[in-house]
């Protein structure tokens, strides 16, 4: 095999990989979040979950993006390990479907999947625009397997490769390991079954070698997200070793009986490729019917193998727990979900700094404010972490609400952070100050102070829930609490005002409790400012319910009209009386 025939290969594998790209953006795009939502409504029981991983697999051609989805599902604790496994299941059969497809002659109809697929995107839009690149990429999967095939067809009669090939015919478990690592190298389960195929049609190979092949593809196959997953924690791993473990078990059973197998099939399915097609197909039925039963208890068994650490993620707040990387390039619909998980924790962050302003008050310990001002260093981290995050994502792969949420993600984290800032930089410092100085504020002071400390609390737990559903009510009403802080704040000036005006003996002491006063409802204002506006601007901005100015818009001709009678009086005033 020369080099120019090592590149044509190389080109054609990289086509296949970039026609399932297209195909899982394109299905991303035009379904978006309805893919999650299948997913967590049909996880009631095995059967469905089942059907739900074939069903979303079949769709986007990959078993990897659907195991992304449900693998955070679990790791979160959304749905048990039971029903994930069976999602896995119901993915493994799911992939056996191009294969089934492909077993015939389908190529002829690829340049009529481009086409159409090129007319959809170029002259439809949204929804149909989406479906015109997952119809080119399963165009460009067609060629690029047809492709392939016929690059090697010549070299099915190399006397060097048949003997090779033949060698291993008495060797089933070489025969597992090559297509297993086959698989690993190309990623691509179906290009490898596809070769084993073309290599039993022309009797470069024996039929039960073929067959061994088969089951190794499907162990390479399965192997790839436990090799990419090596630096998750247990919690995560539990799904992709499981998956595996079942295509080995699988894998060793048949291989007990694959003599008796393989001539069952020859003799039924005299057609080498069909008989391939369906031995890929049938094992993974199988083997999702002989685990359906047994996957609670064997989900208890991988959860002993791989229990949940006792110090999970605690010694380091600010690392961010849900920001899986893998999930960028295989399902940046799944991506955005973390980010917006990951987005909540600066709100338990900021929370934190609130409690520590209300005990550090209370209590009278500057310690406590100390504490609180170190979880800002933690709140501009995972602020980082998500910002780096959600920006590694390629916009050509989302689609316009995908775009909007991130813009949303950005605005909140970047105003929780502001929030904390000013918390950071002049809350706390102000407390600090009062408790070394043990100034303790009259009832009437610290009643509006808590009061303000209460609705911030109430309005960051809103603007959370904004941040997961957009509800324009909900948004107005949080951007109405910017009013009542700004009567607040002038509630504190009227009390200071008047403490002053009283007749008193120590009218310092008076001035020195108003200033603190005065300097942290400033400020608690300014922290309420940034919480709105983290979450409640961009849904009422979107839904075109906010005003680009505060002012009244300007009357040009009542203006030009106060002004001349301005300068009209101002001349009489000016003329000297006469003598």
């Amino acid at each position: 095999m020369d080099f120019v025939t090592i590149i044509d290969l190389a080109g054609s594998v990289a086509l296949l990989l970039w026609g399932v790209h297209m195909v899982q953006t394109g299905v991303q795009r035009a379904f978006g979040a309805r893919l999650n939502q299948i997913l967590s409504k049909t996880l009631r029981n095995r059967v469905q979950a089942f059907f739900a991983g074939l069903g979303i697999t079949a769709i986007l051609q990959s078993s990897t993006a659907t195991g992304l989805m449900i693998t955070s599902f679990t790791a979160n604790g959304v749905i048990g390990l039971p029903s994930a496994l069976a999602v896995m299941l119901g993915a493994n059969v799911g992939t056996t479907l191009i294969v089934q497809l492909l077993s015939f002659d389908v190529s002829r109809i690829a340049p009529l999947f481009v086409l159409i697929g090129v007319i959809m995107f170029r002259r439809c839009t949204n929804y149909f625009r989406d479906l015109g690149r997952t119809f080119i990429g399963l165009g460009l999967i067609l060629i690029s397997l047809h492709q392939f095939l016929v690059i090697l067809h010549p070299y099915t009669n190399q006397p060097t490769l048949r003997l090779m090939l033949g060698s291993i015919a008495d060797l089933p478990l070489i025969a597992v390991v090559i297509a297993m690592v086959l698989t690993w190298i190309m990623h691509s389960s179906v290009a490898v079954i596809l070769l084993i195929a073309s290599f039993a049609s022309h009797n470069v190979i024996s039929a039960e070698t073929a067959f061994a092949m088969v089951l190794g593809s499907n162990i390479g196959t399965a192997l790839n997200p436990v090799i990419e997953g090596a630096g998750k924690d247990a919690v995560a791993k539990r799904l992709p070793i499981g998956n595996l473990l079942n295509r080995v078990i699988g894998a060793i059973i048949i291989l007990v009986f694959l003599s008796p197998i393989t001539n069952w099939f020859v003799h039924y399915y005299p057609d080498a490729n069909r008989s391939i097609a369906n031995f890929h197909t049938l094992f993974n039925i199988v083997t999702a019917a002989v685990f359906l039963p047994f996957l609670t208890p064997y989900a208890e068994l991988l959860k002993r193998i791989l229990p949940r650490p006792k110090t999970e993620k605690a010694e380091d707040p600010s690392k961010p727990i849900y920001l899986d990387k893998s999930a960028i390039k295989q399902s940046p619909m799944l991506a955005i979900g973390n980010a917006t998980r990951e987005s909540l924790r600066l709100c338990d962050a900021l929370e934190k700094m609130l409690s520590g302003v209300d005990n550090a008050l209370k209590s009278k310990t500057p310690q406590i404010a100390s504490e609180a001002r170190r979880v800002d260093n933690t709140l501009d981290r995972l602020t980082s972490s998500i910002q780096s995050y959600v920006t590694a994502l390629d916009p050509e792969s989302l689609n316009r609400k995908e775009l909007n949420q991130i813009e949303r993600i950005l605005t909140f984290c970047t105003q929780i952070a502001n929030a904390g800032d000013v918390l950071d930089r002049n809350v706390l410092p102000t407390v600090q100050k009062m408790v070394k100085q043990r100034i303790v504020l009259p009832k009437e002071m610290m009643d509006l102070l808590e009061d303000m400390m209460i609705r911030i609390h109430k309005n960051l737990r809103i603007a959370a829930t904004l941040l997961m559903n957009e509800d324009e009510s909900i948004a107005r009403k949080l951007a109405e609490e910017k009013d009542i802080f700004r009567e607040t704040e002038n509630q504190a000036n009227s009390i200071y005002y008047r403490r002053l005006r009283e007749e008193t003996e120590d009218k310092k002491t008076q001035i020195q409790f108003g200033s603190f006063m005065l300097e942290l409802a400033r400020d608690l204002k300014r922290t309420n400012t940034h919480v709105v506006a983290s979450s409640a601007y961009p849904v009422l901005d979107q839904s075109g319910l906010l005003l680009p100015s505060r002012l009244q818009p300007e009357d040009r001709n009542q203006n030009e009209t106060i002004n001349q009678d301005i300068n009209e009086t101002i001349d009489q005033d000016t003329v000297k009386p006469s003598l």
